[in-house]
């Protein structure tokens, strides 16, 4: 596992560089253990991301790290459908879905019976400081660079 050391803090959000890119751990208890870490995950996740190559991309190198790809999904009506009938563990969303917001769609997720279960994990090929207080503000449980994805650096966030 890389080392990750805690290294500033956004309006209360802890910080931390790993691998060279910011990230931010968004919702720990008093112990710093993440809320979002289940017992026993099955790893199950959804994909959400408006690039069809980049769905392709994340599946193979996901699948590799033993992450069960169930759906995947290029806009939030699809998403969410997909959410209320496969109930995921983790979600991946990009953060720009053409037109269309993942904060948004992390944010009806969370509105939709059943949501609250699974966690959102925003994924940008954007630099993360540009969108630090809207992540901040956001029900989801971190931010991962599309070009860090795999199977660690997801569990590491939950």
């Amino acid at each position: 596992m890389a080392s990750a050391h805690l290294a500033w803090t956004l309006t209360g959000v802890p910080g931390y560089r790993l691998a060279g890119r910011w990230r931010w751990a968004l919702a720990t208890t008093t112990s710093g253990e993440p809320v979002a870490k289940l017992d026993g995950m099955t790893n199950r996740c959804l994909i959400v991301d408006d690039s069809t190559r980049f769905l392709e991309v994340a599946q193979r190198v996901l699948e590799g790290d033993d992450v069960t790809i169930v759906g995947v999904a290029t806009n939030i009506g699809e998403a969410l459908d997909l959410a209320d009938q496969l109930r995921p563990d983790v979600m991946l969303v990009d953060i720009d879905l053409a037109g269309e917001s993942g904060f948004e769609l992390a944010r009806r997720l969370r509105q939709q019976p059943g949501g609250a279960g699974t966690q959102v994990i925003l994924i940008s090929s954007h630099d993360p400081e540009d969108f630090a207080e809207m992540i901040a503000a956001s029900p989801v449980v971190g931010f991962l660079a599309k070009a860090e994805l795999s199977g660690r650096a997801i569990l590491d966030l939950l």
